[in-house]
């Protein structure tokens, strides 16, 4: 079964741009895969880059060797060792899409041809619903809009600043590490104000988005501990280790990390020094769906859960619960539900529509158990390759 060529997508909607690829073969099987760099920049070059990989070496390739192609991939396209997320994105959207061809050609789910579950169902974590909430009465109000929807977990930014009156409900991160006692008392108000909105029962999640420096994320993170997070996550650069385990020492709360960190080179310094307790590598920027076992099974070793982060793209969200089914040390699921509803409808069974009491079943439709709607997709084809 060899590689033919393959359709690549980029449906920039509302503010998000997941890149999504269909990779064909000569059996007339397809398999789905996604970039994940649905939001900030990047989108664009990941799928040119995909286009790019494809041509120079997938294409004629036989379909079942995934290792094989992703070895290749790492090592002949030069950038990919100590690479980025745009390297990355592109060869996790071709290994994943490897899988899903796979499964279909087995008649099998994916997490079947990774060990198979260890769950029928997941738990997962509401993001994408505090963008356009500019107070903590307005937070709190959405947070407990979230619950009433049946989640018990939720994930916001109290360093983040919503961009008033944005479509896309775009919200600013800090500039330059700039900090004082404001930014301190408007986070502190801002959990304070959602953990009174839902009560003690609800697990809470802060993302710090690696916008301050470590003395100032301390300052901030000793005032949050009194409101019982599930964990805080990235407070620091992740790619400054030494800063990360200062962090992790000195606050009395789980640090989770992962977003941008790139393959299991990326996350060992990580796991050497217990620098987190919570690692969150995306399938789709970390190298692909085995790339991320592996690094899961790195966890493990070092006595680490792992929340697995999206970036809000249907076909990721998919891919990610296939993870999910086969890692012993899997903690919680990250979900866009509210964010681009709109997205939801490129795909025919879209996860976040069958979310129940904030959790989900796990699909035993061959391969990653969705498929592309056409006349959806077809609008935003970015370029096509081979046949």
């Amino acid at each position: 079964m060899k590689v033919t060529g393959a359709e690549i997508y980029s449906p920039l909607i509302d503010g998000r741009n997941p890149v999504i690829l269909r990779l064909r073969t000569d059996e007339g099987i397809h398999g789905l895969g996604e970039a994940a760099l649905a939001y900030g920049s990047g989108a664009n070059a990941a799928a040119t880059l995909i286009g790019e990989f494809i041509e120079k070496l997938v294409l004629g390739r036989d379909a079942s060797r995934i290792e094989a192609i992703w070895s290749d991939l790492y090592d002949h396209t030069f950038w990919a060792k100590g690479g980025g997320p745009i390297v990355f994105a592109a060869i996790s959207a071709i290994e994943q899409a490897l899988w899903d061809i796979k499964g279909r050609a087995l008649n099998v789910p994916v997490y079947q041809l990774l060990g198979g579950k260890f769950r029928d169902d997941v738990r997962t974590y509401a993001n994408g619903w505090s963008f356009r909430a500019t107070t903590p009465v307005e937070l709190a109000r959405a947070a407990a809009a979230v619950v009433e929807k049946g989640y018990d977990a939720l994930k916001f930014y109290p360093l983040g600043r919503p961009i008033p009156d944005h479509a896309n409900g775009i919200f600013s991160h800090v500039s330059r590490r700039e900090f004082d006692r404001s930014v301190t008392e408007r986070a502190v108000a801002q959990v304070k104000a959602v953990r009174d909105a839902v009560g003690p029962d609800v697990d809470l999640m802060v993302d710090m988005s690696a916008e301050l420096t470590p003395d100032a994320i301390i300052q901030v993170g000793r005032r949050l501990e009194e409101f019982d997070l599930l964990f805080l996550e990235e407070p620091v650069d992740p790619s400054d280790i030494d800063a990360l385990k200062m962090v992790s020492d000195k606050l009395d709360v789980s640090i989770a990390v992962g977003e941008r960190l790139y393959t299991r080179y990326g996350f060992r310094p990580v796991f050497e020094k217990h620098a987190a307790a919570i690692i969150q590598p995306d399938i789709g920027t970390t190298g692909g769906i085995m790339e991320a076992k592996k690094i899961a099974a790195m966890a493990e070793a070092y006595s680490m859960r792992v929340a697995p982060h999206v970036c809000a793209g249907p076909v990721a969200s998919a891919v990610a619960l296939h993870l999910d089914a086969c890692i012993p040390n899997f903690l919680i699921q990250e979900l866009y539900p509210f964010r681009v509803p709109e997205h939801f409808a490129l795909v025919d069974d879209a996860v976040e529509t069958r979310v129940r009491g904030g959790r989900v079943d796990i699909p035993d439709r061959p391969g990653y158990g969705v498929e592309l709607v056409e006349e959806r997709v077809a609008p935003h084809l970015h370029s096509r390759i081979g046949k």
